[in-house]
């Protein structure tokens, strides 16, 4: 298994339209699609307006053809342009679990 970490900071003063954006139509459409979300989270200390979300895959492969699937889905392009227009910056890191973690 491996964990895509996706972490987004949001325009200042955007925060709740985001995740009711993401609420409201971006999960629809992502989570048939990739599958296994472990978690979506938003920070409370330290930088704020950020969103954190993580999503399972089988390997990097697995992640591959499913990001690949979701960027060609015509849903997907539409909704893309709404949420864009309320992250300031992007990044993305893949995850590697620990022979030990309870998540493998």
């Amino acid at each position: 298994m491996i964990v895509e970490e996706r972490i987004y900071r949001i325009r200042s003063g955007k925060l709740r339209e985001y995740l009711a954006l993401v609420q409201s139509e971006g999960l629809a459409i992502q989570q048939p699609i990739l599958g296994n979300l472990i978690g979506y989270f938003v920070s409370e200390i330290g930088p704020l307006n950020h969103v954190v979300h993580m999503w399972g895959y089988a390997d990097f492969e697995d992640r591959t053809a499913r990001r690949q699937r979701l960027s060609e889905d015509p849903r997907w392009q539409a909704f893309i342009p709404k949420l864009a227009a309320l992250i300031e910056t992007a990044e993305n890191r893949i995850l590697l679990p620990t022979a030990f973690s309870p998540l493998k």
